[in-house]
């Protein structure tokens, strides 16, 4: 089993959409038995996937260890790919860890959930707080979602940065340009300064995701927007490869 978180220190950079697509190629492109566990309290990735919202609160229940994963964990529309949906409680999931003292416990949760899958996706929230240095030290990859622009990239400056300065081991962190918009002059100019990025295109295929509550690649495999996402997950595949 293999970690693959999706994070940003900012919020609205394409996220959840990029959780979603690589844990569809995954499932669907991969054939792996895939789970994508949304962390972020806006459920969008959830929302994405026609999560069932009917059981309010049970999201922090599950990291506090009064739910068992089995119990939350939902089948989805797509063959091998199950879900396990965020709601509002997960608002206070930094207090919960800080609560719990168990710098180990998101990994001990995670170790658990693996038994039943290849591959397990991680919308996380954004921020950097106690539960995203939880995530960054289980997950095997983690996939930055960047828009390019100088105030995106220092963002992400600064969480290199301060993961170096606490020492930690943490996962190898992956840039993705997201919502590239080649008619704009800063996004070139980010593309020219960071050319071996990928790139995931301003795309209304991606926009239509939350419209058709589907991924792009269930009703728009051709598009530029399907093909990114796919080249991204090939070439995660053959990064675990070399683990």
């Amino acid at each position: 089993m293999s970690v693959i978180a999706v994070y940003s220190m900012k919020g609205g950079v394409g996220k959840s959409c990029t959780a979603v697509n690589l844990a569809w190629n995954s499932a669907v492109g991969s054939s792996r038995r895939t789970l994508l566990w949304d962390l972020d309290p806006q459920a969008a990735a959830s929302f994405i996937l026609k999560g069932d919202s009917a059981e309010k609160d049970r999201a922090r229940a599950l990291v506090a260890g009064n739910v068992k994963p089995g119990k939350l964990i939902k089948h989805t529309d797509i063959d091998n790919l199950d879900l396990l949906a965020a709601d509002f409680s997960l608002r206070g999931l930094d207090r919960l860890f800080f609560q719990i003292g168990k710098k180990r416990h998101l990994g001990k949760l995670l170790k658990q959930m693996g038994k039943d899958y290849d591959r397990i996706i991680l919308d996380c929230p954004p921020g950097l707080t106690e539960t995203s240095e939880q995530i960054l030290r289980n997950a095997d990859i983690v996939i930055v979602p960047t828009i390019p622009s100088p105030l995106s990239e220092r963002a992400l400056t600064d969480v290199q940065m301060f993961l170096d300065s606490a020492g930690k081991k943490h996962a190898p962190l992956l840039p993705v340009y997201t919502m590239v918009d080649r008619r704009r002059t800063i996004h070139n100019q980010g593309l020219i300064r960071k050319p071996k990025w990928p790139v995931i295109p301003m795309s209304s295929a991606v926009e239509h995701m939350t419209k058709l509550q589907m991924p792009v690649g269930s009703f728009a495999p051709r598009s530029p927007a399907a093909q990114s996402y796919a080249r991204i997950w090939r070439g995660i595949e053959k990064r675990l490869a070399r683990k």
